[in-house]
């Protein structure tokens, strides 16, 4: 049973892959047609980065950081609050801005759990 379940998550992680790869080559294909390139193109790019970066690290441990999927969420929260017209709500600026820095802190206590200052034991990486 465990062996089916790998290769079911491979087979995600594979097909993942090549999603990601297929819409970086259409995000790039399409700034070359339209001769541009803007902020929130950018954007774009690193989130598939960041998710292939997911990918690779999960297909050479088998276990997803959790870190990974936080920045991905932080870029695009950065995407969406870039990509608003100006006439949002102050309110709605403020919550977006107040996720991205419930996600900073939650990064922040993620790296800091191998610290010494917190004195948590590193041998236990459940996270």
């Amino acid at each position: 049973m465990q062996d089916i379940l790998k290769k079911v998550q491979l087979s995600g992680a594979l097909i993942v892959l090549i999603c990601t790869v297929i819409g970086f080559g259409l995000e790039i294909y399409e700034m070359f047609n339209n001769r541009m390139i803007t902020l929130p193109d950018l954007l774009l790019l690193f989130i598939y980065l960041e998710v292939l970066g997911m990918v690779t690290s999960f297909w050479g441990s088998l276990k997803v950081q959790l870190t990974y999927p936080l920045f991905i969420a932080l870029t695009a929260l950065a995407r969406l609050i870039i990509l608003q017209k100006k006439d949002v709500s102050s309110a709605s600026l403020l919550y977006e801005g107040g996720a991205i820095l419930l996600i900073a802190i939650a990064i922040l206590f993620l790296r800091l759990r191998r610290s010494k200052i917190l004195k948590i034991d590193a041998s236990k990486d459940d996270i």
